[in-house]
């Protein structure tokens, strides 16, 4: 039986969410916590607020958002790898924090009224699910009015030469790395594949548009290897 592209996911996270971290580290040469830095900065989140981080694998960003909301604030971390989960969990423990929540669930059907989150985020989530622009629209529907969505993901880069060696290093070093210091090669040619078949940078933005937000724009990071979208719920009328 073919494995529908959500299963392929599912079963790819729950193997190697032991080394994702350590992975992830050493296939982004660290660069992912840079980026992540920089659109917290850029997001200049609001002490006291609300967060849902979608996608929150082992919950590096939950964590992030859950230091920037304070004790007033509250932040949900949801995945559907509940391998990734229990890792996430034993990090929320170690930080002392008590304003996450960390739950099993599906981007594809948010288990969230509408209108719930101040901030919505997911990170190297997104080109993961089965439809981009469900997921989307699910996301701008829990989101309040005038709340904000923030998406970093791998992009394409546009600069001639380095778009061809960004796509060699992604299918052909990164599996043989994932079978090197993790036993993963074929889970580590999937992240390729959903890497190559993610939208640019333009169309993602577009796809914001569509999906109902306002004020979209994106900033990409490491000449496009990676890019930070951003798209506010419009405000009631």
């Amino acid at each position: 039986m073919i494995e529908t592209k959500e299963e392929k996911v599912h079963n790819v996270f729950e193997k190697i969410s032991p080394s994702y971290d350590r992975m992830n580290s050493l296939i982004s040469f660290r660069l992912h916590a840079k980026w992540r830095k920089k659109t917290m900065e850029l997001m200049r989140v609001r002490e006291g607020t609300s967060a849902l981080d979608v996608c929150c694998g082992t919950a590096d960003w939950t964590i992030t958002m859950a230091e920037a909301v304070g004790e007033s604030g509250s932040v949900i971390g949801l995945d559907f790898s509940e391998n990734m989960l229990e890792v996430g969990k034993e990090k929320v423990a170690n930080t002392g924090l008590n304003n996450i929540v960390l739950m099993h669930g599906n981007a594809m059907e948010l288990p969230f009224a509408d209108d719930s989150f101040d901030y919505v985020t997911i990170g190297f989530g997104l080109r993961n699910v089965p439809d981009y622009m469900t997921v989307l629209q699910e996301m701008y529907r829990v989101l309040k009015p005038g709340g904000l969505l923030t998406c970093l993901d791998t992009s394409t880069p546009t600069i001639p030469g380095y778009n061809q060696l960004f796509f060699f290093y992604f299918r052909h070093m990164m599996p043989l790395m994932g079978k090197l210091f993790a036993k993963s090669y074929e889970e580590y040619a999937w992240l390729e594949e959903s890497t190559r078949s993610f939208p640019g940078m333009k169309k993602l933005a577009d796809m914001f548009q569509e999906a109902g937000f306002d004020h979209v724009r994106y900033v990409p990071h490491s000449g496009g290897a990676s890019a930070t979208h951003f798209g506010y719920k419009k405000k009631e009328q």
